[in-house]
């Protein structure tokens, strides 16, 4: 009989724990939980506003708990080729972070977060692929990043506040926006071409320019020579008349003193040191060396 009281006791404590363990939930202060019963929504806990983590109880059995995370939850958008409105196509990749807020409102538009994840994937494929196909790749990739993450973040969080899904977008972000690998390898050497055509019109150019600043230097020296040249003519010229001049007047001013000095220049040019000469002595040229005064002079006319 004893073993029997035992075995029941046991069983009954089983059940007790199976009860209150059924009974009692654990809500944690990142997360909210909504209690159904038969399916129906009855109880919201630790929502935001209405802080209540702990330990709380619940009808066992009959009685479900859906946990939410109160915490910013990221949504990654799966990478999907959209067409800009230059028909070119981009690998988009772009995620979203956003906050449960309403637990109750969840549910009775998507049920659990695993539906919300689905819900949102569609509303951020609508906004995505609308905006990018507003706007040409060139903004997408580099010109306008900013302002189309803006744009899209405002559609989806006019979807968002129009299915009434019990969320606040935080943020939406593009990660990545690029042509596909063929389509850029195509666009990368089209760019290269393009650089190169450009580079060899603007070494032409500049040979052209340099040819052109050759021919002006050349010019500029012939004429400088040729002006230079003319003035040393000039100079050359005025010197000249001065010296004839010179010599002019001189020859005015003692006519026998000018002859005598032009003799010993032609002396000194004619007869360098160790030079031998042939000449007859009554020659012309060696008139001064007869007598002092010259031939035909005073002192010749004496002897």
């Amino acid at each position: 009989m004893s073993r029997t009281l035992v075995i029941a006791a046991a069983v009954i404590l089983a059940v007790l724990v199976i009860v209150g363990v059924s009974a009692t939930y654990r809500v944690d202060e990142r997360e909210s939980a909504l209690v159904l019963r038969l399916g129906n929504p009855v109880a919201v806990v630790n929502e935001p506003g209405d802080e209540e983590p702990g330990l709380h109880f619940k009808m066992p059995f009959v009685d479900e708990v859906l946990f939410f995370d109160k915490r910013n939850v990221e949504f990654d958008l799966p990478p999907a080729e959209i067409l800009a409105s230059d028909q070119e196509r981009l690998v988009v990749n772009a995620f979203l972070r956003y906050r449960v807020t309403n637990p109750l409102r969840v549910y009775q538009t998507v049920r659990d977060e695993r539906g919300l994840e689905q819900r949102l994937q569609a509303i951020m494929n609508d906004s995505v692929r609308g905006v990018i196909a507003s706007i040409t790749s060139s903004d997408v990739i580099s010109g306008q990043r900013s302002q189309v993450m803006n744009r899209i973040r405002l559609a989806v969080e006019n979807q968002v506040r129009t299915q009434d899904l019990g969320i606040e977008v935080v943020d939406v972000r593009i990660l990545r926006a690029d042509l596909p690998q063929q389509i850029a390898e195509q666009v990368f050497e089209r760019m290269r071409s393009e650089r190169r055509q450009e580079a060899q019109l603007i070494r032409s150019q500049g040979e052209q320019r340099a040819r052109e600043i050759r021919a002006e230097a050349d010019r500029e020296a012939v004429v400088i020579l040729a002006n230079a040249r003319a003035e040393s003519e000039r100079i050359r010229g005025d010197g000249d008349a001065q010296r004839t001049a010179i010599f002019a007047e001189a020859y005015g001013a003692d006519p026998e003193f000018f002859a005598f000095y032009r003799s010993m220049l032609a002396y000194q040019a004619a007869m360098p040191a160790g030079t031998p000469m042939v000449l007859p002595p009554d020659s012309e040229f060696f008139r001064y060396f007869r007598s002092e005064a010259g031939a035909g002079g005073p002192a010749a006319a004496s002897n």
